[in-house]
């Protein structure tokens, strides 16, 4: 991983695929793996886990899913606006099996915790990943490297259309998903010096 210092004793921490892997390994239960899935894959805000509810998954005509994500960042000052956020069919399936073993009602919310609750697990989590892969840098993991490493995914590993990715995980504008371009993860860096040769 690839840590950023920032003002005030902050941290950018870029993770890889597998890093995210050790996280959902180092989740204590069902619900904490989830919400680290809900960050890295879906890309969701700390404050957008706790709103998603069963009745929030929709299928597409073409098999794929979305999750509707009822009020976004407010990055305009109108108010945060819904989306439809992308959603794996891995993660719907998580999501499936977590509802039907917890009885969750379709207006009820997968993940009964507060913004900062959402928080606290995956710094707890990130703390038992450090312990598990003797890597003190996960202890600075918080929630938003969870989402960079959603649009850094999609926006460098798989160079997808900017104006997609700022649909799907609720970005206004180039300038808020710039900083995603041009940081190359780890695999991107690997493969330009093997096809360089060096």
């Amino acid at each position: 991983m690839r840590i950023e210092s920032t003002a005030g004793n902050e941290h950018k921490v870029w993770l890889t695929d597998q890093e995210i892997e050790d996280l959902r390994r180092a989740a204590n239960s069902t619900r904490d793996d989830i919400i680290i899935q809900l960050g890295a894959f879906v890309g969701l805000r700390a404050f957008e886990i706790p709103q998603v509810r069963p009745k929030d998954v929709k299928e597409t005509e073409s098999g794929q899913y979305r999750l509707r994500v009822r009020a976004g960042k407010d990055t305009g000052g109108n108010g945060g606006k819904p989306r439809d956020a992308y959603l794996p069919s891995d993660v719907e399936g998580a999501l499936q099996r977590y509802q039907n073993e917890h009885n969750i009602a379709p207006n009820d919310p997968y993940i009964d915790l507060s913004q900062p609750g959402v928080r606290a697990v995956v710094r707890r989590t990130a703390a038992r990943a450090a312990d598990a892969t003797d890597d003190d840098d996960f202890e600075k993991v918080s929630t938003h490297d969870l989402r960079r490493r959603f649009a850094q995914r999609l926006l460098v590993d798989e160079q997808m259309n900017p104006r997609v990715v700022m649909a799907v995980g609720g970005w206004d504008s180039f300038a808020a998903i710039e900083p995603y371009l041009n940081a190359p993860s780890e695999d991107v860096i690997d493969q330009a010096f093997t096809e360089a040769e060096l």
